[in-house]
Formats: structure tokens, C-alpha cells, sequence
């Protein structure tokens, strides 16, 4: 058995919030694993998780609303957005972030959805590649604007350069340089 064989992907459930934040720390309060299970339990988002032997090993969001940067809503409207994806980092390339990324993209064309969206910062090749070999295109360049909270209760705004890809969902089979992003 190979070891993406022993990773089960499933949705966030109120219980697994503890652990979560033992095994996965994020920062703010509340963190920003309560944040996206509050936008699950609204029905905005799903927020998958990646477990191995009992333990969080990764996760990432489905925004059902999409990205909510001006301009890749510009480009794009509300295409659901894949966000958020991080996998513990001595576990990665080990093929589970591209297993939560195809359980997203299973998610969204069980809605009838045919594109998916993620964001990538410029600073990020390692994930760029991965992105491209999956299939992802780039659309526009953003700014990622968010603010967490930290552990004194202050509140700072953070900004990455990025760029949105997105993959047509419609033909899976297409290469890279043929998949386009497809009617939006």
C-alpha cells in the first residue's frame, strides 16, 4: 500500500477542530480552521481534510462563492475557488495535496460545476508546478488580501501577490497547454 493509499479526504466536522488545531496550527482567533467550518456550516464553503492514521495531515476550502479579490472577480465571477490548501510540510509530496485538490474538483462537478479555481502566490513555485501539471491555468494576477488576529487580540492585514489559475472540469483529459479555463 502505498502511503496517499492511507490518506482518507473528508469534510470538517465540529469535532475535529480540536485536533486540528493540535496537529495543523493556524493562527488567529478564532482560527482560521473555525472560520472555514463556520463558512461550511453556512453552506459557503466545504472544508475538506486530509487524515492519516487518525491525524489532520492537510486541508483546503471550497469556496462555493468563489475568490473574493475585485479582480478575479472581474475575470472569472464566482467560479468556486480551491483555497487554503497546505499539507504538513514533512509529509509533502506525498500526493496528498493532490488528492484533496481532485476530492475538490469531484466536489464541484457533483454540483454540475465545470471549473474550479485556486489562488497561488508568486513566491510559490513548488505549488505553481504542481498546479500545472494538474492542469491549472493562469487567468489574472491579485493582490490576497486577509487579517488575522493574533495571540494579544491584535488584528493585522496581510497582502500577497498572487495569480488565479483555473482548470476546465469538462475535459479532464486535456493537457495543460491544450486545457483552457473554458466557459466562465
Amino acid at each position: 500500500m502505498d502511503r496517499v493509499d492511507r490518506t482518507e479526504i473528508r469534510p470538517c466536522r465540529a469535532v475535529d477542530l480540536p485536533l486540528l488545531d493540535r496537529h495543523l496550527p493556524a493562527p488567529g482567533a478564532p482560527t482560521r480552521h473555525a472560520d472555514r467550518f463556520a463558512r461550511q456550516e453556512a453552506g459557503t464553503g466545504t472544508y475538506l481534510l486530509a487524515w492519516r492514521d487518525g491525524v489532520p495531515v492537510g486541508h483546503g476550502q471550497v469556496r462555493w462563492d468563489g475568490c473574493a479579490a475585485p479582480e478575479v472577480r472581474a475575470a472569472v465571477g464566482e467560479c468556486p475557488e480551491f483555497n487554503g490548501l497546505d499539507v504538513r510540510a514533512e509529509l509533502r509530496g506525498q500526493g496528498i495535496g493532490t488528492a484533496l485538490i481532485h476530492e475538490a474538483e469531484e466536489l464541484v462537478r457533483g454540483r454540475g460545476g465545470t471549473v474550479l479555481g485556486l489562488g497561488v502566490g508568486r513566491d510559490n513555485p513548488r505549488a505553481a508546478a504542481l498546479y500545472a501539471r494538474l492542469g491549472y491555468q493562469p487567468v489574472v494576477a491579485y493582490t490576497d488580501r486577509w487579517s488575522g488576529t493574533d495571540a494579544e487580540g491584535r488584528t493585522h492585514a496581510y497582502a500577497d501577490a498572487c495569480t488565479f489559475l483555473v482548470r476546465n472540469l469538462v475535459t479532464p483529459s486535456a493537457r495543460p497547454a491544450e486545457a483552457g479555463p473554458g466557459p466562465l
